[in-house]
């Protein structure tokens, strides 16, 4: 039993890193957003949406095929900031072989 304990606040105590940290978009300029995920390797974005009063829209945003799940891979996404309505990042969707779409393989797209 003791050693059950010691493990589960060994495990407990490893869970903060897990963390992602979160930013309001609109409050960083487009370089500061992006650079915000590079450093992060992921982060947090979230925004105003512009269709729904009072709703707030988020995602994960990464800088890499890697930082996403096996079946997903990074896509071109955009999100609002300070300067810039459309600030280019990545954000992970689903990645389907058989589509149709005659790619051999995930897109690498560049952050």
């Amino acid at each position: 039993m003791k050693r059950f304990a010691v493990a589960l606040l060994a495990i407990s105590s490893a869970s903060p890193a897990l963390a992602i940290s979160r930013y309001n978009s609109l409050s960083l300029t487009c370089d500061a957003a992006r650079q915000k995920v590079i450093n992060e390797g992921a982060a947090v974005l979230r925004y105003p949406s512009t269709r729904v009063k009072g709703m707030t829209l988020y995602d994960r945003y990464v800088t890499r095929n890697e930082q996403c799940d096996a079946h997903e891979y990074a896509e071109r996404s955009y999100v609002p900031t300070r300067d810039n309505p459309r600030c280019p990042v990545l954000n992970c969707q689903t990645y389907d072989p058989v589509d149709g779409n005659g790619i051999f393989g995930k897109p690498r797209i560049r952050f």
